[in-house]
């Protein structure tokens, strides 16, 4: 019976993270980190709802939306 190749010891998290970097990066691709309100926070969920009672509220509404009834076209998905 022929000797097994010993199987080389599991990868760390952090090497399989590494390896998959190194393998997005030769794909010419780069890491960006985005940062996005927490909407879990209570006051960043009511500085949205009264920052869209301001927009509601905005003189120029109508212009605004006879201008997306021009331009939208629902075939343009």
């Amino acid at each position: 019976m022929p000797a097994r190749a010993k199987k080389p010891p599991p990868k760390s998290p952090r090497q399989r993270m590494q390896t998959r970097r190194e393998a997005m990066r030769a794909r010419g691709l780069r890491p960006v980190q985005h940062w996005v309100p927490d909407l879990r926070d209570p006051a960043v969920r009511a500085d949205i709802l009264r920052q869209g009672r301001l927009l509601a509220r905005h003189s120029e509404n109508a212009a605004i939306d006879a201008w997306i009834d021009d331009v939208y076209e629902p075939d343009d998905r």
